[in-house]
């Protein structure tokens, strides 16, 4: 189909009361659904498609004036996206974001979060990573049987960034699953669970959703001494961060009795969970390998959580064991600060 007869199909779809996304499908794609909305524009504003001149405004925007004021705004750290940049210079979005990408090499990066460290946490973070590097070999820290707790509901994971529904039309994304609807109370489940460099303990599930010292004893520390002794032998470490639970005087000292070697209380860096095999990587691989779908009610959130610990493959929890050493000496270097 030549370019003049799209044109006019699209121009006599249009004035038949077809929308820009049915005659997108009419066409089978032969032009994209932005260009059908152009032409409709053109359609609307002088009765015809003329693509002698282009539709648009004159190409004044990028000038060094506004590329200038664009520099300023990054300058001072105030917040700046395509669309509000292009309301504050009175330009199109489209120039906004050339400005942007082509004239000052800029590229969006999303915000992260990340726990606010002090000087002196940075400072017991170092102190930490030369203790360990130190007093334990990179074999050594193989035996290390690397613990957490984390929350699960029945709403799922969902990573605004990253999780795109790609779809002719608004309509047609929510169609195909495109709404992500947030429970305002979801049912939640505690989840410990254990990793070392030969595999994951079982997870042990508290269905209240809480957890103090008594049953942090009674429920969790059992469980870790038997799946650390069954992996690792008689000669291995436990790790734990700073929740109350772990650094109550109780469950400290039953760590000394029992385990071969902990790692004490006044041992652990605060505010360190990418110091964590399991968060840096292993709690994302778990929920991402569990079948949300099917997670309906609490009984099925924790049937789905036990199969998928067992689907999480041995060379990852390996790596992201390995991978402990190599954090600590970017502790090292970088003076404590957080590890991406």
């Amino acid at each position: 189909m030549k370019s003049k007869d799209v044109q006019t199909a699209v121009k006599n779809k249009h004035e038949n009361g077809d929308g820009p996304t049915k005659i997108y499908r009419d066409l089978g794609g032969v032009v994209s659904l932005r260009t059908i909305k152009l032409w409709i524009q053109m359609i609307n504003r002088t009765g015809s498609i003329n693509l002698a001149h282009s539709p648009g405004r004159p190409r004044t925007a990028r000038t060094k004036k506004n590329i200038l004021k664009a520099k300023r705004r990054l300058v001072q750290k105030k917040r700046v996206s395509s669309s509000l940049l292009a309301s504050k210079l009175r330009i199109s979005r489209t120039s906004a974001r050339r400005i942007l990408r082509e004239d000052l090499g800029c590229f969006p990066y999303k915000k992260i979060k990340q726990p606010k460290l002090t000087d002196l946490q940075k400072r017991k973070r170092v102190k930490f990573a030369n203790w360990v590097l130190n007093n334990y070999t990179k074999e050594d820290t193989k035996k290390w049987l690397f613990t957490d707790e984390k929350y699960f509901d029945l709403d799922g994971v969902y990573n605004v960034q990253n999780d795109r529904i790609w779809a002719v039309s608004r309509e047609e994304a929510d169609k195909q699953g495109g709404i992500y609807q947030k429970t305002k109370f979801p049912v939640k489940v505690m989840v410990w669970l254990g990793v070392c460099a030969e595999g994951l303990t079982v997870p042990v599930i508290m269905e209240n959703g809480t957890m103090d010292a008594e049953r942090y004893i009674s429920d969790v520390l059992p469980i870790a001494l038997k799946y650390g002794n069954k992996m690792l032998g008689n000669k291995w470490t436990y790790q734990q961060d700073g929740a109350k639970p772990h650094t109550h005087h109780s469950s400290q000292k039953w760590c000394a009795d029992h385990f071969p070697d902990f790692i004490s209380k006044d041992r652990w860096p605060p505010n360190s969970p990418d110091l964590c095999p399991l968060d840096y990587s292993l709690w994302n691989e778990l929920a991402e390998s569990m079948d949300w779908k099917n997670i309906t009610t609490k009984a099925t959130l924790i049937d789905e959580i036990k199969r998928s610990v067992k689907k999480i493959k041995k060379e990852k929890i390996l790596h992201s064991v390995l991978d402990f050493t190599v954090r600590l000496r970017l502790i090292q270097k970088n003076g404590g600060n957080y590890i991406r």
